[in-house]
């Protein structure tokens, strides 16, 4: 650690720390909204919107521990910059593309900007800080940071009313430009001289697996369950998977140390954690497309619409810590997990005609729910590793759910797929054998929930089916997403049994209902 800096070095440090973590959650968010928008300008297939989400998570995730590790080894400051310089020029890149996949691809490259802005943030923080004013600065770095993704529907939503889908792209520009100055010329450089080496192997091996599994889950809109494309990469998937548990286990440095999944109060941790982000990405995705596809409503009014989520968790999660305290960690997050699982499974009962004011008591109860199992989770999971390895133990959890948002979301819109497809084939058959080709062309845009395009090319009556269509496919979605939180109420109840009544915590530096993708990695 270098000499002490001055207050105002300090608290412009401080600053480009949280305009990387605000403009990772404020993209999320944004780009939630706008997926609409570029579903219907890009001609984007629902399949392809989930890549457009996945891509940047998937890179996200898998790149998150090996990005710490390596601006610990070779200078947080230089990767810091590379990070902003990154996720910058892809975020005008995003802006700029033409066709669905140019926009996977850049997203796949912001993510790895993303992925050296998250770890880097907080161990450029902890660095800097002395340690009587660390616990303030990080604590600020959380508050603002949560900002992002309260803001992000919100903005998104204005910056659609008065524009396009790109301007939720260009909006990064100038908080990269601002994070780039502020790092350039206030951040000190640092490393940590006892950094781990660097597992390439192992991420390469993840990343390989997750994207094989992913691809397997989403394309089954053009390849069905059996088909041997599906088939062949969900195999491909095990394998290289596989693989990379045995590379771990024999790895002298391994990126993700599987001796801590030994402990089953981890182990459940980080499952608990990856199925609750694996219902809410989900979630964010079809509601989504059901509010402004089917309901009509505005980019804004969708934007507006997940205040009702976020709020509850906001008022809930300062008090995460003293709720624990009184009624014990485990018992919290079980009573979590059942209230979010709840939450989701109400959303189910939504319809074509719904009001608005129908879905404020489902977002109320997963925000409630989110509130109370979000910050007990990797409180939970990090004190049964221990401080002295509680960064690692933070990045393996944070990891979890970014992996839990993406396969979630790919395994979810699957099961809707199916039924979607299935509902709007029943009404093909119902229909002259002339009609038949032309609406059977139309799948995609039911899937989609584009009822008003089905419409155009077939009429009134085929609109309706399609709504309806969707809307069952959206119902099955919804169930789902509640059926894995309340699995992961069940994992809970039997992986934290004995620390119902107690358990020690660890000081909680999540801040926002989406994946913050924030990790102590000055440990990795």
């Amino acid at each position: 650690m270098g000499s002490p800096a001055s207050g105002t070095r300090l608290g412009l440090t401080l600053a480009a720390a949280c305009v990387a973590q605000f403009m990772i959650l404020l993209d999320t968010t944004i780009v939630n909204v706008a997926l609409p928008s570029i579903q219907h300008d890009l001609d984007a297939s629902t399949g392809n919107l989930e890549w457009i989400v996945n891509s940047y998570v998937l890179t996200l995730a898998s790149l998150i521990l090996l990005a710490g590790g390596l601006g610990d080894r070779f200078g947080r400051k230089r990767y810091f910059v590379l990070g902003f310089v990154i996720f910058t020029a892809f975020s005008a890149a995003c802006a700029l593309s033409t066709s669905e996949y140019q926009l996977i691809a850049f997203r796949a490259l912001q993510g790895i900007g993303a992925a050296l802005l998250a770890p880097l943030a907080l161990s450029i923080l902890v660095d800097a800080f002395p340690p009587e004013r660390r616990a303030l600065a990080i604590g600020l770095w959380a508050g603002i940071a949560g900002l992002g993704f309260g803001a992000g529907p919100i903005i998104g939503g204005l910056l659609l009313a008065a524009f396009d889908w790109t301007a939720v792209f260009w909006v990064n520009l100038p908080f990269g430009v601002l994070g780039i100055l502020l790092t350039l010329f206030f951040v000190r450089e640092s490393r940590d001289p006892n950094a781990r080496r660097l597992d390439v192997g192992g991420a390469v091996l993840v990343s390989a697996g997750l994207v094989c599994l992913t691809v397997a889950l989403v394309e089954t809109d053009d390849h069905a369950w059996f088909s041997v494309f599906t088939l062949s990469f969900l195999a491909l998937a095990a394998v290289l998977l596989a693989a990379f548990v045995a590379y771990e286990a024999r790895h002298a440095h391994p990126m993700v140390p599987l001796e801590f999944f030994r402990r089953r109060v981890f182990a459940s941790a980080n499952a608990v954690y990856a199925l609750m982000y694996a219902s809410l990405g989900a979630m964010l995705f079809f509601t989504t497309l059901y509010l402004q596809n089917v309901q009509r409503h505005s980019a804004l009014v969708t934007g507006l619409a997940f205040l009702f989520l976020n709020i509850p968790f906001l008022l809930i999660a300062p008090f995460a810590a003293r709720i624990q305290r009184r009624f014990g960690s485990g018992r919290v997050i079980v009573v979590g997990t059942l209230v979010t699982g709840l939450g989701l499974s109400g959303l189910a009962f939504l319809d074509v005609d719904s009001s608005f004011a129908a879905i404020v008591p489902p977002f109320v109860l997963v925000g409630i729910g989110f509130g109370l199992a979000a910050p007990a989770l990797p409180s939970v999971g990090m004190a049964a590793i221990g401080p002295e390895r509680g960064g690692v133990a933070s990045g393996v959890i944070n990891t979890s759910r970014q992996i839990g948002a993406a396969i979630g979301l790919a395994s979810v819109g699957s099961i809707s797929l199916q039924v979607v497809t299935r509902a709007w084939g029943d009404y093909v058959d119902t229909l002259p054998s002339s009609a038949q080709s032309e609406a059977s062309s139309l799948t995609g845009a039911v899937v989609g929930g584009e009822g008003h395009e089905v419409g155009v090319s077939l009429g009134a009556s085929a609109a309706a089916e399609a709504f309806d269509a969707f809307v069952s496919g959206f119902r099955a979605a919804m169930l789902a997403a509640g059926a894995l939180t309340l699995l992961g109420c069940l994992v809970a109840v039997i992986g934290f049994r004995p620390r119902f009544r107690s358990a020690p915590s660890v000081p909680q530096l999540d801040s926002g209902l989406v994946p913050s993708t924030a990790d102590e990695s000055e440990a990795t």
